[in-house]
């Protein structure tokens, strides 16, 4: 198979699980950009979770990203909460309502279906080959990383926990395992 022909299949697959994504919130009267706020909610950490991370892992102009926040706060879907330490900050917060709208649109038998597949034929690449390719995609676009906090330069393990040691701060568990926009990926 030549590289053309991965891109290709990874594109329409990208593709088939947007469509069916959009199929969703047009059902719920919510559009695709809303839907991606919720999952980056979802998905982002204490550091990530404002407007401005928002708009810049979407790829998204602010004005956008704040039109979508002031719907998904009308619908209850989110919150937005002043920082305790820097007031000119937000954070955005997912409400139960949010959570709850974002699983039923999340077309995880979709993606149920597709790994099984993969991992059947023992086709399922390692989670380094992705996180490869990222960083080479990220690299040549010279784009932020948004990783996932466990797998950072600044990331580290201590005898009492988890700790960044960007911000010095001790990290629980959940906090290691989602996106930031801080990252910056170890190089092995």
């Amino acid at each position: 198979m030549q590289k053309t022909e991965i891109y290709d299949f990874i594109e329409i697959m990208a593709t088939m699980i947007g469509a069916e994504e959009r199929k969703k919130c047009t059902k719920l009267g919510l559009r695709l950009v809303h839907f991606q706020v919720l999952d980056y909610l979802m998905r982002c950490n204490k550091y990530s979770n404002t407007p401005a991370a928002t708009a810049n892992y979407l790829g998204m102009t602010r004005g956008t990203i704040s039109q979508s926040l002031m719907i998904l706060e009308k619908k209850a879907y989110i919150e937005k909460v002043p920082d305790a330490s820097d007031k000119r900050v937000v954070h955005l917060l997912l409400l139960p309502e949010g959570i709850k709208i974002f699983s039923s649109i999340r077309p995880t038998a979709l993606f149920a279906r597709a790994a099984t597949i993969l991992e059947e034929n023992g086709v399922f690449p390692d989670e380094k080959i992705f996180t490869q390719a990222l960083t080479a995609l990220q690299k040549a676009n010279a784009s932020k990383s948004f990783g996932f906090c466990k797998t950072c330069n600044h990331f580290t393990r201590k005898s009492n926990g988890f700790h960044c040691g960007l911000t010095k701060e001790k990290l629980n568990k959940r906090d290691s395992e989602k996106i930031c926009q801080e990252h910056s990926f170890r190089i092995k």
